[in-house]
């Protein structure tokens, strides 16, 4: 954009000045022209007073040396049946005819022009004065105004450029930082703003654009509380499941519906917290996935061990941490995790591997028949609510990478590989 303005720029401001430069050239010309004519003219002024003196040509002689016109052999007198006095360069028929009209005459001459000028000395007699101009006297200090009218020109220009580069400056980074923000809220990254700059336009813009960023985030907080206003309403059939297990006999299998229920409880408050963060608590989370994947799996080891699911953890031995808030990678890990246990019979072994860069879940059961489907939002081959791969899908996209499922090699079932950008370290 700045090269078009500087361009377009370039293109006025060149005509602008051609149209002005070749008149102001052309009248530098002219005026050094009428001035060596003036000069001429005021050189055979001062002859005609010595003519008003004396007729003796030894007098004249010595006037016309004294002039400087004289001196440079540019001047000459010419009177009627005489010769010339001084170096004459005039055409006789010029001379004859100025004599005769008694009228001022410019004609061409070798190397210039000469200037008659008729001057009466009596009744019916004439004399002619002749100065002769030279070519170069026509031409002197053309060449340098027309070199200044130029170099004034071609400043003009490159101050033109350099201004509207400037200009353009100012409006191409308001632009681009507009730009890079629309592409980083198209990214998700919905706390950035921009600083209203440049041209009326560019800055109605930006603050359009900030409102429309403020409002896309009040929407968004305003979804979460529905979302934790509608997570409290699992309380209700909790409560009621919560009596009727005091009801049961005591016994193993009531501590352990008890425990379950305990522990689907502090997954709805867990939701309800999650759900109610806003968004500026959101940004910049951190969260170890080994911690995580550990807690999970201390609470998925009872259902695998109630199940006979043989099962086993490789890598995790230190802190891997994405940034992602903890809730949302609690979420990504059940999702992987809770497929395993529906979709595949009891007793089918599963696998978890954690690494700097990926999560491996890999089962023992059949597979997944429809592979593009299994990671569409809503869509489940297995009565299911086809939410659980798009969740981890999700995660996956926050924390900078993204989510693969095919066929385990190692035990033939199913295997989810969630990537992300992890660190050893957390960022500060």
């Amino acid at each position: 954009m700045r090269s078009t303005l500087a361009r377009g720029t370039l293109a006025v401001t060149s005509m602008v000045a051609i149209a002005f430069l070749v008149p102001l050239a052309l009248l530098a010309g002219q005026i050094a022209h009428d001035r060596a004519l003036a000069d001429a003219r005021q050189q055979a002024t001062s002859m005609i007073a010595a003519l008003a003196v004396t007729e003796e040509r030894a007098v004249l002689a010595r006037a016309v040396a004294s002039t400087r016109a004289g001196g440079g052999e540019r001047l000459s007198l010419h009177l009627p049946g005489e010769a010339p006095i001084g170096t004459t360069r005039g055409a006789i028929s010029d001379i004859r005819l100025v004599e005769s009209r008694g009228h001022p005459l410019v004609a061409s001459a070798p190397d210039g022009l000469v200037y008659l000028q008729p001057t009466a000395l009596a009744p019916g007699r004439t004399a002619v004065i002749e100065v002769w101009v030279p070519s170069d006297e026509l031409r002197r200090g053309v060449t340098t105004a027309r070199l200044a009218i130029a170099g004034l020109a071609a400043v003009l220009v490159i101050a033109s450029i350099a201004l509207a580069d400037r200009l353009g400056a100012q409006v191409v980074s308001a632009a681009r930082e507009l730009s890079r923000a629309a592409r980083r809220l198209g990214a998700h990254d919905l706390s950035v703003r921009v600083r209203p700059a440049g041209p009326t336009e560019l800055v109605e813009a930006g603050r359009a654009f900030n409102l429309m960023a403020d409002r896309v985030v009040s929407l968004v907080d305003a979804e979460r509380e529905r979302a934790a206003d509608l997570s409290h309403r699992l309380r209700t059939p909790l409560t009621a499941l919560r009596l009727d297990a005091d009801s049961l006999p005591a016994g193993e299998l009531t501590d352990r519906v008890r425990e379950s229920i305990d522990a689907l409880e502090r997954e709805v408050d867990a939701i309800i917290v999650s759900a109610r963060d806003s968004l500026d608590a959101r940004s910049g989370a951190l969260t170890d996935l080994v911690d995580v994947l550990a807690d999970r799996l201390a609470f998925w080891a009872v259902p695998a061990e109630h199940q006979g699911r043989a099962w086993e953890v490789g890598g995790g031995t230190e802190p891997v941490w994405i940034p992602v808030p903890r809730s949302d990678v609690i979420g990504a890990v059940d999702s992987l995790l809770g497929n395993v246990f529906r979709h595949t019979p009891s007793g089918t072994p599963f696998r978890i591997s954690v690494t700097e860069r990926e999560l491996v879940v890999e089962d023992g059961g059949s597979g997944i028949a429809d592979l593009p489907s299994a990671v569409r939002r809503g869509v489940s081959g297995a009565d299911s609510t086809g939410l659980g791969l798009d969740i981890v899908r999700r995660v996956a996209g926050e924390a900078g990478g993204a989510l693969h499922i095919g066929r385990s090699e190692l035990l033939g079932g199913a295997r989810a590989v969630m990537s992300y950008l992890g660190s050893r370290r957390p960022s500060r």
